[in-house]
């Protein structure tokens, strides 16, 4: 009884394997897409609590630490009191409290120190992660440019003043839409396609319901809503200098605070979910066009491939289109007819052999080792 048990617990589970006590499609046929978000949301938990461990939770650590240190000056009085803002740039570090210092260059460590943990971890997301930084510090540095001349941004907006904001975030929409959304869905298709190719077409259906970015990629832009969000709340308690004797600087910016810890942990679930679904492979996740240049795709695969008997080399009546289906001629039957491995030929009613005996050496092998698999991963 306790074997089963264990045995339930170690078997891993598929997404495609999710079944709801609860389903909107009983109420309304077009809320069918809730019911698929629902088994991603239970999907993602499970894998959550089953894969994450201390490596994962410690990085979460870091990143709340840095967080902490950078925006709450523990009682020093620097931020609170909005320290002195005739002092600017280099010269202005110089002047700073001896501790507030010391809590700036502990957050930046710690910064440096969640960077390299991600590196670690996730390697096929190591270029995604770069770009995701870069595009976090620039819709903090559109922030801070729209608050140098609005301190109480966006109060009394005006058209001009939303310029940086309005930059950054195409900067940023572009970087985290355009490049790694799009590597990531792009690597997801190929690797579909070349690694769970099989002739029934409800298998394959399955498999590209357990590759499902559906939730992956809502959960990419609520990150980005977060990061602004945050992003406007420190440069707006920051902004106003000096600071009078009514208002003051937040003594703890809890907006800040808040959304921050929560894009962290959208952050880590973002770079881990596709390296937990693709990185067994081991490569760099890039879009297609990304490794075509990298020469990491043969361009000829965009054109139908005659397939070759594994032994002998010489030509044989299938074929592999550039979508990664795979046909075979009827002429075992001597008729005209094509269809996929192991379907119904529609002119004579046979079923389609998913095996193959060459003409030429007389081997009998699998329709799939007629082709030279170039991996995209």
């Amino acid at each position: 009884m306790d074997i089963s048990s264990d045995d339930n617990e170690n078997k891993p589970v598929r997404l495609s394997e999710i079944s709801l006590n609860y389903t909107f499609s009983d109420y309304n046929e077009r809320l069918t897409f809730l019911d698929r978000i629902s088994e991603e949301i239970i999907f993602h938990f499970k894998m959550i609590s089953k894969n994450w461990g201390l490596f994962e939770f410690s990085a979460l650590g870091v990143a709340v630490l840095a967080i902490i240190l950078g925006s709450w000056d523990i009682g020093i009085g620097e931020l609170n009191s909005g320290g002195n803002y005739n002092r600017v740039g280099t010269k202005g570090i110089l002047f700073l409290d001896d501790l507030s210092l010391m809590l700036t260059l502990l957050s930046i460590i710690a910064w440096f120190g969640f960077a390299v943990q991600l590196f670690i971890r996730f390697p096929i997301m190591r270029e995604n992660v770069v770009y995701m930084f870069l595009g976090m510090f620039i819709i903090q540095v559109g922030y801070l440019g729209a608050h140098l001349n609005a301190p109480e941004f966006p109060s009394n907006l005006q058209i001009a003043q939303l310029g940086p904001v309005i930059l950054s975030n195409l900067i940023f929409t572009f970087l985290t839409i355009f490049v790694v959304h799009r590597a990531v869905v792009e690597t997801r298709d190929v690797h579909v396609l070349e690694r769970h190719y099989h002739p029934d077409p409800r298998v394959v259906q399955t498999a590209w319901k357990d590759h499902s970015l559906k939730l992956w990629s809502i959960g990419l832009g609520l990150w980005m809503i977060l990061v602004n969000v945050f992003s406007w709340s420190g440069a707006h308690s920051i902004s106003t200098r000096p600071v009078s004797a009514e208002d003051s600087v937040f003594q703890f910016p809890w907006l800040y605070l808040i959304c921050s810890i929560i894009s962290v942990f959208l952050l880590i679930h973002i770079i881990w979910y596709p390296q937990f679904m693709l990185g067994a492979a081991g490569d760099r996740i890039q879009s297609t066009r990304a490794r075509e240049v990298s020469g990491e795709l043969n361009i000829a695969s965009k054109e139908n491939i005659q397939g070759m008997c594994p032994i002998c080399k010489e030509d044989t009546p299938v074929i592999q289109h550039p979508s990664g289906k795979i046909t075979i001629n009827c002429v075992q039957f001597k008729c005209e007819g094509t269809g996929a491995p192991g379907t119904i030929c529609q002119d004579c009613d046979m079923t389609l052999p998913t095996r193959i005996e060459c003409g030429n050496c007389k081997s009998n092998t699998t329709i799939t080792s007629h082709f030279d698999r170039q991996d995209a991963w």
